[in-house]
Parts: C-alpha cells; sequence; structure tokens
C-alpha cells in the first residue's frame, strides 16, 4: 500500500506549491531570510529601527463564513478575510504586521480550491504589507468531509515599547472616528447562514447596489495602510477592531477606569445588508448590535482638536470616516461603551 493509497496525494502537495509560489514570492520583505519551502520561515528583525521593539502576535479564522464560501465555491476573498482578522487585531496595539503564517487543512487536496484560497490569502498579505513566509498545507483523510477545509492564520507585527496603543491614554473629551467596514467581514456567519436558509432567499437577491452573496463574502477590510499613515500623522489613544461582540463589547476593551465612550447611532448609515439581515431574520437590534459590526469595522479613539485632520488622513488613505462618538466621564453603574 502508499500513501497514496490512504488519501494522501504527496506530489498534489508539490505541485500546489509550485502553483502559489508566484503570489507568495509577491509578498517578499526585505527581511525575509530564504525562500519558499524551509522547515521554518525566517525574518530578520528590523532592530535598527527600534531602541526597544516589542513583537505583538495574533492567531484567528474566518469561522462559518468559511461554510459559506465553500457552498457557493467562492474562494477568491476567503484568504484576504484571514489575514484580515489577524492584522488588523495586532493593528491596534500600533505595531507594523511583518509576516504572516497560514494553515489549510483538508480531506483531499485540490488544487482548484487550494490554490485560489492561497493566492488571496497572499493578496491579504499585500494589502497588509506582511510577508507570507511559510505555512502549512495538511491532507487529512477522514478528518474532515469531502470538499470541506479549515483555515487559520498566525501574524506578528512590531512596534516601539513607548509607542504602544493600548487605550490607557484616552481621555474624557475625545472623540471616537469609525471606519467603514466592507460588510459583516468575518463574524455573526452562524446567525447570517441561519437566516439565509430559514429566508430561502435566492444568493443573486439584490441588496443595495450588490446581491445577497456578494454582500455576505465580501471581503474583511484591512485597515493597516490607512491607520500607519494614521500614526505617523496624529496622536491616537486607543483603536479597537469590531468583530464578534460588535462596537459596544470591542470598544470596551480598550476604555480605561472611570470613562465611557457614547456612540450615535445615527452618526453613520447602515449598510443594506444588515437591514436585510435584521429583516429577513426578525433580529432584534440589541442583537445585531451584539453580533455584527453595523457598518463599522474598526475605531479610532483621539484628541477632538485632530479630528478633521485625522478624517482627511483616513479618507485621503481610502476609508470612508465618521465622528461616531464622544468620550465622557463614566458613573459606576454606567456601561463603558453606551450606544444611543
Amino acid at each position: 500500500m502508499t500513501y497514496a493509497d490512504a488519501g494522501v496525494d504527496i506530489d498534489a502537495g508539490n505541485r500546489l506549491v509550485d502553483a502559489i509560489r508566484g503570489p507568495v514570492e509577491a509578498t517578499r520583505r526585505p527581511e525575509v531570510l530564504g525562500g519558499l519551502g524551509g522547515f521554518g520561515g525566517l525574518f530578520e528583525l528590523p532592530v535598527e529601527r527600534y531602541r526597544r521593539p516589542v513583537l505583538v502576535s495574533g492567531t484567528d479564522g474566518v469561522g462559518t463564513k468559511l461554510r459559506l464560501a465553500i457552498e457557493q465555491q467562492r474562494f477568491d476573498g476567503i484568504g484576504i478575510d484571514l489575514v484580515a482578522m489577524c492584522v488588523n487585531d495586532v493593528l491596534v496595539t500600533g505595531a507594523e504586521p511583518l509576516f504572516f503564517l497560514d494553515y489549510y487543512a483538508t480531506a483531499h487536496l485540490e488544487a482548484k480550491v487550494a490554490a485560489p484560497v492561497i493566492t488571496s490569502i497572499a493578496e491579504g498579505c499585500r494589502q497588509a504589507g506582511a510577508a507570507l513566509i511559510g505555512g502549512e498545507t495538511a491532507e487529512m483523510p477522514g478528518m474532515y468531509s469531502a470538499g470541506d477545509f479549515d483555515l487559520a492564520g498566525f501574524c506578528v507585527g512590531v512596534v516601539e515599547h513607548d509607542a504602544r496603543i493600548d487605550g490607557s491614554a484616552i481621555a474624557e473629551g475625545d472623540v471616537v472616528l469609525g471606519l467603514a467596514s466592507s460588510g459583516p467581514h468575518s463574524n455573526g456567519y452562524s446567525l447570517a447562514r441561519r437566516i439565509l436558509d430559514h429566508s430561502g432567499a435566492a444568493p443573486d437577491t439584490p441588496v443595495g447596489d450588490s446581491t445577497l452573496i456578494d454582500a455576505l463574502l465580501a471581503p474583511t477590510r484591512i485597515y493597516v495602510s490607512a491607520i500607519q499613515s494614521l500614526l505617523a500623522q496624529t496622536t491616537v489613544h486607543g483603536m479597537a477592531h469590531i468583530t464578534g461582540g460588535g462596537l459596544a463589547e470591542n470598544l470596551a476593551r480598550v476604555m480605561p477606569e472611570g470613562l465611557a465612550a457614547t456612540i450615535d447611532g445615527s452618526a453613520w448609515s447602515r449598510p443594506a445588508v444588515f437591514d436585510w439581515l435584521a429583516e429577513a431574520g426578525n433580529v432584534a437590534e440589541h442583537e445585531m448590535a451584539r453580533t455584527f459590526n453595523n457598518g463599522i469595522g474598526y475605531c479610532v479613539v483621539l484628541p477632538a482638536d485632530q479630528a478633521e485632520t485625522a478624517g482627511s488622513i483616513l479618507e485621503a488613505a481610502g476609508e470612508r470616516v465618521f465622528q461616531i462618538g464622544q468620550i465622557e466621564a463614566r458613573t459606576a453603574e454606567a456601561p463603558a461603551v453606551s450606544i444611543v
């Protein structure tokens, strides 16, 4: 018997490495040592740029959005989701993403699926400025059903010790800027898929200026370039990546004791896909707010006198920006974040 008889095709794995070599090499940074296929990815930390460098790491997946992508056989954006969920988390600390690794596990390796997935991971890395320095493709018959696969991602960034952003500098009178999301990003898809199944809606159902499936599978926005421009030109006191738990729970993670953020829920227009989900699933507004990002994918807290400049910088970098709230003194019984 051979390994292939047991369901693992080593030659298919080698062919996949050859197929993805170009997109992966396109993410290369000067600090990368070696090439694709080594036992470990090598990255030389640019210590000359830092007095006291702090490494920041993050890991994530894309959740059950992956199931929707598999059902629709749409793989050209799911890798961007994987990268975005990791690099946007690392970015919150003020860190620059340096490199990324991926883990792709499946029952049987199919190049027509794996190649576009990993190519889209490389595209996400390109958008984030991070090098894709390695990964693992695991073929595991018996662990996954035919046609299924799973993804995980791992990112490492670096920030100067004294430039770390953790929310401790947030002060009364600061304002909260919200950066528009591209859709639900990669959160709430267990509920979204249940609503989709329950409604019986066709994938091409019009939703705003898109179709339902295009709106649901829009890749998570990567905010790295815009935020790095902002950090270079303004003083940022706190940031939050709006993922599971919505605005209230994620912004609360960086709020200091004694302060609260009051968010004006009318400061931005909720994208049509969220209105569709709320109506088709009869989802209460409280549940929508704690499950989905509702159109705001990232928040920045900074002094009020820098809000206009910050908005201009972010818009010049391609973001849609809304001034959505302010920081106030917090009473003992008040929540850290209120949406009014």
